[in-house]
């Protein structure tokens, strides 16, 4: 009876261990692999959608410093509204990004806090990502320095921003996606882009931030802006 017992015991463990290895390749791999296309297709749909809109007369010149946002300031959770491009993380890197921060919003691409800045617009615009999983968009998000730059497409403009600093905080730290970065009640004058991360890599013990300041924008029918250039 107890060998019978042992052997039946050993048995419902490999189980165990088969599934639990099944659900990490599942996590690990397949939600990156579908994620990853599903985000591909966002960003080709909105491309052919923004391409296809009427040009404007004229491009306007490129202009520094923040400018009234093209956005509009409340797009329905989930809806994709932006594509962001990170020179530092591939030529082919391009993710879009959606508006809200909770799972089902980050299986779909770069989520946008509600509530903050939208892109170009004084303040603070706070995006997420996953480190793992679901495309990963945020993976290389540690190898960022000061200079990179961060460009984010609309339908009508292209906004780079420009890294200026990084740290890690606890993920109560709500003062990271204040309108002034770390300066909650302090009203802002400058545009910036805050991304947010789990850290370290396959925890959510800490966030990994990622402060941008804005350098320049350009009207999209000017083509795209030098700093898509890869990085060194």
């Amino acid at each position: 009876m107890i060998r019978r017992a042992v052997g039946v015991l050993g048995e419902l463990l490999v189980t165990a261990g088969v599934l639990t290895l099944l659900f990490v390749v599942w996590q690990l791999y397949w939600t990156d692999l579908t994620s990853g296309r599903a985000q591909a297709a966002t960003v080709s749909s909105l491309e052919q959608r923004w391409d296809a809109a009427p040009a404007p007369a004229a491009p306007e010149p490129a202009a520094s410093g923040p400018v009234v946002p093209d956005v509009d300031q409340s797009p329905p959770t989930g809806d994709a509204f932006a594509i962001a491009y990170v020179p530092r993380f591939g030529a082919d890197y391009a993710v879009p990004v959606v508006e809200g921060i909770d799972a089902e919003e980050l299986e779909e691409g770069i989520g946008h806090y509600p509530g903050t800045a939208m892109p170009g617009e004084v303040g603070n615009f706070a995006i997420a990502g996953h480190r793992v999983t679901y495309g990963k968009p945020f993976n290389r998000v540690a190898e960022l320095r000061e200079g990179d730059a961060v460009v984010v497409a609309t339908a009508e403009r292209w906004y780079t921003y420009r890294v200026r600093r990084w740290r890690i905080v606890s993920p109560t730290a709500v003062e990271i996606v204040a309108p002034v970065p770390d300066r909650p009640g302090e009203r802002p004058t400058e545009a910036w882009l805050t991304m947010t991360a789990c850290h370290p890599m396959h925890s959510a013990r800490q966030r990994y931030i990622v402060y941008a300041q804005l350098e320049s924008v350009q009207d999209r029918a000017a083509g795209p802006p030098a700093s898509l250039a890869a990085a060194g």
